[in-house]
């Protein structure tokens, strides 16, 4: 990627020229994810929590047609306060860096930059994947395509539970995306710890991860990521009848709307957090906290 369109922060330049572990964090949950101010509180606790875990936050968006990789406190400050940050996923990147224009990077568009500036351990929330009624719809997250040429490990409370989780995880089988467990054998549900449908593979220890990651890098051949699912505590969980109803009710209301396509996630995603009294974000929330520490010992063990 030319240098006018990338920017690396000093601090994470360094780490990665030193070979120090950095972690790359996403910037939607900071614009989209959350009601401001809080947003920028827990952009500030994320980049904490991965130095407590002795790594580099990378925090990554496009400000004024440059992808930054690192962010310093005012880009952060920026991105959390101005409401015309857009959303960018991997295909909107070329757009937005030729007009100049300024966005968050979803799932897919901050695997790509990391990974394009040497970050190979990513955490985030919940990934996308395959929406359900994919039969009619064909509707499927670019999350996933992505990730099968992306060489990053992926560290998530699996995928968000308003999708076909099944079919998700037959979809990054089919890729050719490696899933691991980590100290679980069941994948798990973003809110929930568990979806209930199993992994082939689980994982007990950072350095057994990072070993994992070695063993990628010797194969070669083609790229891809590795999702490393680490389910949210089980007493921080959404509580799981509740969800299955209130997800039942959202899936109705969508139907009853009209609600398609790419709008679909957003209002799902609402409709939880307005009829949970915010239990489902905080729940996200937890899941993203442990999410961020594993990925700082995930790579510290693999730096």
């Amino acid at each position: 990627m030319p240098e006018t369109t990338v920017v690396l922060s000093e601090e994470v330049r360094e780490a990665l020229a030193a070979r120090r572990p950095v972690v790359a964090l996403e910037s939607t949950i900071i614009a989209h994810g959350l009601p401001r101010p809080r947003n920028l509180a827990v952009a500030e606790e994320l980049e904490a929590l991965v130095r407590e875990g002795g790594a580099v936050p990378a925090t990554i968006a496009v400000l004024d047609g440059t992808a930054f990789v690192g962010l310093g406190k005012e880009q952060v400050e920026r991105v959390a306060a101005d409401p015309s940050v857009r959303k960018l996923g991997h295909r909107d990147l070329a757009p937005a860096l030729a007009t100049g224009a300024s966005g968050a990077t979803t799932v897919s568009a901050t695997a790509f930059l990391a990974a394009r500036a040497g970050v190979r351990v990513f955490a985030t929330g919940g990934l996308g994947g395959v929406h359900r009624g994919w039969t009619e719809t064909q509707d499927e997250s670019a999350d996933l395509r992505l990730l099968a040429r992306t060489p990053i490990a992926v560290v998530c409370a699996g995928v968000k539970s308003i999708l076909d989780v099944p079919a998700t995880l037959q979809r990054l089988e089919t890729l050719g995306v490696g899933v691991v467990g980590y100290r679980t054998d069941r994948f798990p549900g973003f809110y929930l710890t568990s979806s209930g449908e199993p992994v082939d593979w689980t994982l007990d220890s950072p350095e057994e991860v990072a070993a994992v990651l070695r063993a990628q890098d010797g194969l070669g051949g083609p790229d891809a990521a590795l999702i490393v699912a680490n389910p949210v505590p089980e007493d921080r969980q959404l509580d799981p009848g509740v969800h299955d109803r209130v997800l039942g009710a959202a899936l109705d209301a969508c139907a009853e709307r009209g609600i398609t396509g790419q709008a679909v996630t957003p209002f799902l995603l609402e409709y939880l957090m307005t009829h949970t009294a915010g239990a489902s974000l905080e729940a996200n929330l937890a899941a993203v906290r442990g999410n961020v520490r594993l990925a700082a010992r995930i790579a510290a063990a693999y730096a």
